[in-house]
């Protein structure tokens, strides 16, 4: 299919959507696009709890690729809704995200699949491809991240640095915290609040806070944080919330840690220089320890991305469409 090489390609509709029940009184959505006979590939979307989007359908050839979408547990269509204060947030994990991509691989009836996907869309790639590293064919990640501690403190607290008026404001939002350290977990108690004015609060200081410390982005359209319509806002912050005061569950380091077992599995690493929500170094050090890895630095670039790494992660995606 001819195109420019920053030029996605063509809006496609699914041709195969469901829900597919993975416990705990979850469903989760899921739906394929492009060729039924095309090379298995899945979107893995960020947030966490964003939801996957239309546009990310584009980045693959429609007549090489068969592409599945999902929206994690909480999110997007899958049910319940992490909007509302009902749901039970206790089998919402890592874990649990891991299993649910296992199940939605056997019940598509996919051998090994590619997996594409951003920064907590990352963090879930590199878990999943290290605890099943025999089902991951190829991994395509445009902005690295691994859900460290250290990250985490540096996206809602170092940065701050650069943006000390609006930290001053989300730092407010939690007066009740004991340190700076402390403000994920004491939003992540305020989105559980019986009181919906308090959800509310919580939820538009962190959207503040996301979209100050993408202000020096380019992009179209509302801001990326609090644009977005008020329910999956309130799904986003909660979730995000609820994991990253918790590590994601996992062990400091351990995604780079064993990154080894990603042995045999070619990667293409996209990473913009001036990331300001996920610094350059954790995808510099992932490449090292990645034996497959190949990390491409795009100058000028932050966390979102633009033309340059459209082309990159396009390219990526098809050199590997032909393996």
């Amino acid at each position: 299919m001819d195109r420019e090489p920053d030029e996605k390609y063509p809006p496609i509709e699914p041709y195969d959507q469901g829900m597919l029940d993975v416990g705990d009184g979850n469903s989760v959505y899921w739906e394929v696009c492009g060729n039924p006979e095309g090379k298995p590939a899945l979107v893995v979307h960020g947030g966490p709890g964003s939801g996957c989007g239309a546009h990310t359908r584009q980045y693959f050839d429609p007549d090489r690729y068969r592409v599945v979408l999902f929206d994690q547990r909480g999110c997007g269509r899958s049910t319940p809704h992490a909007s509302d204060p009902a749901t039970d947030m206790r089998h919402n994990t890592t874990a649990h995200l891991i299993a649910d991509m296992e199940r939605l691989r056997i019940r598509l009836g996919i051998d090994k699949w590619l997996l594409y996907g951003g920064s907590w869309g990352s963090t879930l790639i590199l878990a999943y491809a290290e605890e099943h590293p025999d089902r991951v064919s190829e991994i395509v990640i445009p902005a690295v991240t691994t859900t460290r501690r250290s990250e985490i403190d540096w996206l809602y607290r170092g940065v701050g640095q650069i943006f000390p008026e609006a930290w001053d404001l989300f730092r407010a939002g939690v007066p009740e915290a004991a340190g700076d350290g402390e403000l994920v977990a004491a939003y992540a108690r305020r989105t559980e609040s019986p009181d919906a004015a308090v959800r509310a609060r919580a939820t538009a200081d962190w959207c503040a806070w996301e979209d100050a410390v993408l202000s020096q982005e380019t992009y179209t359209g509302p801001p990326p944080y609090s644009g977005r319509p008020d329910r999956a806002r309130r799904a986003l912050v909660r979730i995000c919330a609820h994991y990253f005061s918790h590590g994601a569950w996992l062990e400091e380091g351990q995604l780079i840690r064993d990154a080894g077992r990603l042995a045999g599995i070619p990667g293409a690493l996209v990473h913009g220089r001036f990331d300001l929500g996920g610094p350059m170094t954790t995808a510099w050090e992932l490449a090292k320890a990645w034996p497959d890895a190949e990390l491409t630095v795009i100058d000028g670039a932050g966390h979102l991305g633009g033309r340059a790494t459209t082309r990159a992660v396009l390219a990526a995606l098809d050199r590997f469409a032909s393996r």
